[in-house]
């Protein structure tokens, strides 16, 4: 469906970037970490807007590794942690990264562990969610303003409940770091017991008692010139539905791959909830109503 509803002839067209999305695995039922659904959804985007770029989507980490060696960028939407598909890689996905190719992580996929992969993520993208110091609660968020920064372009405000996580593991001094969606947390997203990603210490000072903004997606760009972009949300595959939620992503991927983004950013069509069901990993329940999540995409867009 995506192709014929989004993807444009893109044969005719010369000098492109190529941009690579990695998906995961199904894992978390219907609506959520659709990662394949969301992957295609968001390379569909990028055509349609016509930013210069062609795109490929693959489930799971390449058999072959010589995909990477025309790619612009590579986006991995995926489960992390241990698990993380790019665990078994590290080293030969550094060369990919020496080459100053753009690397985009969403959601979970912003999650590996301390260690030998979270140095190697703070110089590839400049930072991810560390176990025991970052927290994955589910709030609703409020953009309101935007930096001066390419991804924000053509970005108006809006709010939206997701699983952000937040209180992300950056660069020393956050150099190379540009913020791009903030916001403060309310006091209830840290309400859980300790534990590796529901609440720690160091969280608590910041967020409840310094009263710090905190960093749900960013910008890194690389000593090597090349360009990273870290987005904690991406749970609900609803939220994809959300035009300014999905503009922000896919101007940064776009942005990565070392395309230019238009002044009022990448412009594509809206998009139902029955054709984002129709985009989903898992079976449709049959008693699936899908009407307030209509209702929320019409409010949002309108």
């Amino acid at each position: 469906m995506a192709s014929t509803l989004f993807f444009t002839n893109c044969e005719e067209i010369t000098e492109e970037r190529h941009i690579l999305f990695i998906a995961g695995a199904p894992s978390h039922g219907f609506g959520n970490h659709e990662h394949y659904g969301g992957s295609t959804l968001l390379a569909a985007t990028i055509e349609e807007a016509d930013a210069g770029a062609r795109t490929t989507v693959i489930s799971g980490w390449p058999e072959d590794e010589s995909i990477f060696d025309d790619v612009d960028a590579v986006v991995i939407y995926s489960n992390g942690g241990p698990g993380h598909p790019i665990m078994d890689h590290l080293d030969s996905f550094q060369e990919v990264m020496d080459r100053g190719v753009g690397f985009v992580t969403l959601h979970y996929a912003v999650e590996v562990p301390p260690g030998e992969a979270g140095d190697l993520f703070l110089e590839w993208q400049g930072g991810y969610f560390e176990t025991h110091w970052s927290v994955n609660p589910f709030w609703t968020a409020n953009f309101t303003e935007y930096p001066p920064h390419p991804i924000s372009n053509g970005v108006e405000p809006f709010q939206i409940r997701d699983e952000w996580y937040y209180h992300m593991r950056f660069a020393d001094e956050m150099a190379g770091v540009s913020p791009i969606l903030t916001d403060l947390p309310p006091a209830e997203s840290l309400d859980r017991d300790d534990g590796p990603h529901s609440n720690n210490p160091y969280v608590r000072e910041a967020v409840l008692e310094n009263q710090e903004d905190q960093h749900v997606a960013w910008a890194f760009e690389r000593p090597n010139g090349g360009r990273s972009f870290g987005f904690t949300g991406g749970h609900y595959h609803w939220n994809w539905g959300h035009n300014q939620f999905r503009r922000v992503v896919a101007n940064a991927i776009v942005w990565t791959a070392g395309l230019e983004v238009p002044e009022n950013g990448l412009q594509f069509s809206s998009i139902t909830a029955l054709q984002l069901a129709e985009l989903t990993d898992d079976p449709i329940p049959d008693d699936w109503d899908h009407q307030e999540i209509q209702d929320m995409l019409d409010e949002a867009n309108n």
